[in-house]
């Protein structure tokens, strides 16, 4: 699991991003406490979403906006024929073989703003159509956009925890903070 960022971390407009991506992943991850396999695999709703699923979305999600900023292609290729997977546990994945490489895709997240040499630096986006032509964001906008894409889906994590056996994010919280306290 990923260590927070502590409270003198928070000081500067990279500490406070940071943290709040952090906080994020937080809700995700506690979303997947005391569940089998198979319960991160189940989708309890109409939608196609699962906890694992989203789980292996966001670890994606996230390499893949750093790799850009990095200007380096992706560690996974997603296209129209292949897109659905980053939704799904795929063969052999599993919750802990999905937050193993959540850790080391924050891990490079965190190292890679901290040693920016601004915020403001930019870089090209991709020539897809949901992006402006000749567009291109700063770092700055690149935490934000993880920020928010994180947060939609600790979201959805909630509900679809919620749905599988009624545990609720303040819940979850509570357990978590107690595990931490019992360690």
């Amino acid at each position: 699991m990923v260590t927070h960022v502590s409270a003198e971390e928070w000081g500067d407009e990279r500490g406070a991003l940071l943290a709040f991506i952090e906080e994020q992943r937080g809700g995700i991850r506690r979303a997947l406490l005391g569940l089998t396999e198979e319960q991160a695999r189940t989708r309890p709703s109409a939608s196609e979403l699962s906890l694992g699923g989203l789980l292996k979305h966001v670890a994606e999600v996230e390499q893949s906006w750093i790799a850009r900023a990095k200007q380096e292609p992706p560690a996974i290729v997603r296209d129209q024929s292949n897109w659905h997977e980053t939704f799904q546990l795929i063969g052999d994945e599993t919750v802990a073989s999905q937050l193993a490489r959540w850790q080391q895709v924050a891990a490079e997240t965190e190292k890679f703003i901290r040693s920016a040499p601004s915020l403001d630096d930019t870089f090209p986006l991709p020539p897809d159509p949901w992006f402006p032509p000749e567009g291109r964001v700063s770092l700055r906008w690149v935490c934000l956009h993880l920020i928010r894409e994180t947060a939609r889906h600790a979201g959805h994590a909630d509900i679809v925890r919620e749905s599988l056996d009624g545990r609720t994010a303040f819940e979850l919280v509570a357990e978590e903070r107690a595990a931490q306290g019992a360690s």
